[in-house]
């Protein structure tokens, strides 16, 4: 296994500069609302005020009349063309004893709208403002119904979501054995408890959702350009909405400006979209609006946990167990099943737990779907565990760092299974942790706090340590070799601002000895790659580049077939090494170029070789487990409850490094989404109407560069054993190991207060009402 070399700039491991970022800085890439083919019509949707309501009617005729209208179309015309409907595909049936009721997603309102924002017309017109005109002359009459909302949906005699439902439980997921953990809880020395609302957000991807169909006068087939994370996924999702088969849709997605898991999901838009330009047989294109986009994109997180951590009189652990509500929204999202699934069995993070129990109630809500959202359950599941670990240090008066290294799991004990059925391959945690505390200089904090509190503010200190699965689902790639000896590559994967042409490129430029400008990538053309599942759940490289090692491992298989021909060897006499097929001990050699030129020849090629050196690869479902710490310090006014977070440390365990640039590119994308969580960030619905509160940037605090604090990142790498490369994930740490830290290194920097406890996000506000609520100790 090839894990660290490469060789001329390239291959794995190497610091090449992503390849793609010229396009994208200099204003050349494409993206969905870039494209205006001829003809273009563009669509508008007419969106309820309203969380809960019955439709009583939708009158067109007067928006139908306005200048430039083309069409007006309700559910009663979808359900005359009989368009079907979205469908979940990770739903869970409950264990005995508890409801279960399983929902699937209209493209327009029938009957009722069921969140503020979903669609009830759609409009398309010439321009967009002769759409945005008409769709304001859509008179829509509501009778307006009690909306659920997590504060009172499990409550008895709450709104019902679905009418014909026993409850607003869509499903409950229990992990583990309520019998062993309550007794491991009857002999505990110590138990912590804990109670979190982790903080609902949603992507703000730089590119909103966008997409744009038309019919192929050629073939009639259709074309579907769209923003989306997994192609294939849509093209499946709408051909059977819109009832198409699917030969007859090219689904295409170019550049995505972000996705985060927002965009892992199919939406009615796409379908709809698709379905006004067979209808009207010319282009029709939707472009979603920033607050059109906060209020109808899947959100995630916003948990309710209770959990509790049962330990021994010398701080070992004995037991976990948490119950968590979660929202689901008033639909079931494509992958709804997701979340709360890792919510369950995303313990015990690095931790030695011997018993976990963990239920999960999924509840539906006059909201938005919810569903996977970079990290999806893992970054809550750590927050809960982190907290309660640091809680029970502090209550028994042991060192919080002593606390962790006597509860984590043991290299040795490596291959190791959690209670929640993962294996952990590998992992050696304490020198992760010893890292950290040497990079964050933990034992000169005291020097810093009391510089600090001599400008009058207060600093703290917290870590975290985080692991959490990567990588699921099998993939394919493949490899074809031109006459020239170039390689395209066609991968199942889909980059969203990753890098993937840049690593996926530079791994076969040393697996094949090629220059990386003679390798092109392309991805999320359903014409151009025969199937894939996309990127997510940290598994590009992992899954797909698995994949794509077993293609270049095929392409040099028949390379040497063709070169034992031409230099008149046997097979297995062939050696291949930085671009040259050889005769294992002669001099006589054949470059790649060459080869791959003679496997096209016209005549005289032995039939047994076939014409080409082209590969392919598919790799089964592998898992990854990439961990890592992080320590945070922050400054506090305590006049203001205004917090700066003013460094970060983070050490990681990514397995192998595929290029340290695009590594880190990751490491700060996922550091600020995590900052933005733990200070500004959170979806907010009324609790007793079900309205949107925060539906634009005005409300929804978006993380600034200003909030950004200094990072010092290092590496503690132990190669993953359940792939070909040994790589793990590289794309989530933030996202898990941030919220937990700040929040130690703010209820440190207060401690003296009295304050034990904070809300994520931890708002001027929220800081400033926690000192003046709590008493000092």
């Amino acid at each position: 296994m090839d894990t660290t070399e490469h060789r001329g700039g390239t291959g794995l491991g190497a610091p090449v500069r992503r390849v793609e970022d010229e396009r994208l800085l200099t204003g050349t890439g494409r993206y969905v609302d870039d494209l205006n083919p001829p003809d273009t019509a563009v669509a508008v949707f007419v969106r309820s005020p309203h969380a809960h309501a019955r439709l009583l009617g939708i009158d067109t005729q007067t928006a139908k009349a306005s200048p430039g209208v083309l069409a007006v179309l309700t559910g009663e015309d979808a359900a005359r063309d009989g368009l079907g409907h979205l469908h979940c595909h990770s739903f869970h049936e409950s264990p005995a004893g508890y409801p279960t009721y399983h929902s699937t997603q209209p493209l327009l309102a029938e009957e009722k709208v069921r969140y503020v924002g979903e669609a009830v017309a759609l409009v398309i017109a010439e321009t967009s403002g002769q759409a945005k005109d008409a769709a304001e002359l859509v008179a829509v009459s509501y009778d307006p119904l009690p909306a659920a909302t997590l504060a009172n949906a499990l409550a008895d005699g709450a709104p019902r979501v679905w009418d014909d439902a026993g409850s607003n439980i869509g499903f409950v997921i229990e992990s583990g054995n309520a019998a062993d953990a309550e007794a491991e809880f009857a002999k505990a020395a110590h138990v912590s408890t804990i109670e979190v609302a982790y903080p609902r957000a949603t992507a703000n991807s730089m590119e909103p959702r966008a997409t744009l169909a038309w019919r192929e006068k050629m073939d009639g087939r259709y074309t579907l350009c769209t923003s989306a994370q997994e192609p294939h996924g849509v093209r499946e999702a709408v051909a059977e909405a819109v009832g198409m088969p699917m030969q007859d849709l090219r689904v295409v997605a170019m550049d995505v400006g972000g996705g985060f898991g927002m965009k892992g999901q199919t939406y009615p838009e796409e379908a709809l979209v698709l379905w006004a330009a067979r209808r009207l047989d010319r282009p029709v294109k939707w472009t979603a609006e920033r607050s059109e986009a906060i209020a109808t994109d899947m959100h995630g997180r916003g948990p309710v946990s209770q959990a509790a951590l049962a330990l021994d009189a010398d701080g070992r652990i004995l037991a976990l167990r948490t119950e968590v509500a979660v929202e689901l929204g008033a639909y079931l999202s494509g992958f709804a099943g997701v979340p709360p699934k890792n919510g369950t069995i995303s313990f015990p993070g690095t931790y030695h737990v011997p018993v976990i129990h963990a239920l999960v109630r999924a509840v539906y809500t006059n909201t938005s779907l919810l569903g996977p959202y970079r990290g999806s359950g893992k970054p809550e599941a750590t927050y809960v565990l982190e907290r309660l670990v640091e809680q029970a240090a502090r209550e028994m008066g042991i060192d919080i760092i002593e606390m962790r290294r006597k509860n984590l799991i043991a290299a040795d004990a490596m291959p190791y299974q959690t209670p929640g059925g993962y294996i952990y391959d590998t992992g050696d945690f304490e020198p992760v942790l010893d890292k950290a505390l040497a990079l964050a200089d933990w034992d000169g904090f005291p020097d810093r706090r009391t510089a600090t509190e001599a400008l009058g503010l207060k600093r703290g200190i917290g870590m975290s340590l985080h692991c959490q699965r990567a990588g699921t689902f099998s993939e394919r790639m493949e490899i074809r070799i031109g006459q020239d000896g170039s390689a395209a590559l066609h991968v199942g994967t889909m980059s969203t601002g990753q890098g993937h042409e840049t690593m996926f490129a530079q791994m076969v430029s040393g697996w094949l000895g090629l220059k990386i400008d003679d390798i092109r990538v392309f991805q999320g053309d359903t014409d151009k790659v025969l199937f894939g599942r996309g990127t997510f759940a940290q598994r590009s490289m992992s899954t797909g580049g698995s994949a794509l090692r077993k293609a270049a491992d095929e392409v040099i298989e028949k390379g040497k077939r063709f070169a034992a021909w031409i230099l008149e060897a046997s097979d297995e006499d062939i050696d291949f090494a930085d671009g040259v097929f050889s005769v294992a001990g002669t001099d006589r050699r054949i470059e790649f170029r060459e080869v791959a030129a003679a496997s096209y020849r016209g005549t005289g090629v032995p039939p047994e070789l076939g014409v080409g050196i082209d590969g392919v690869g598919s790799n089964e479902q592998t898992y990854s487990f990439p961990n890592g710490c992080m320590i945070a310090e922050v400054e506090i006014d305590p006049e203001s409850g205004r917090m700066r977070i003013d460094r970060l440390v983070a050490v990681d365990d990514v397995g192998v490094v595929v290029n340290p640039l695009t590594l880190e590119g990751q490491l700060h994308g996922s550091i600020a989404m995590g900052v933005g969580e733990s200070l500004t960030e959170q979806m907010l619905y009324d609790p007793e109407s079900g309205q949107l509160l925060t539906g634009s940037f005005l409300d929804y605090g978006m993380p600034r560069a200003d909030m950004m604090p200094d990072v010092i990142h290092d590496l503690s790498l132990v190669p993953c054993k359940n792939n070909l490369l040994g790589v793990k994930g590289g794309s989530e740490a933030g996202n898990c190991g941030v919220p937990p830290a700040v929040a130690h290194a703010l209820l440190d920097a207060l401690s003296e207060f009295g304050v034990k406890d904070i809300q994520l996000p931890a708002t001027p506000e929220r800081v400033w009402r926690a000192i003046r609520s709590a008493s000092r100790p």
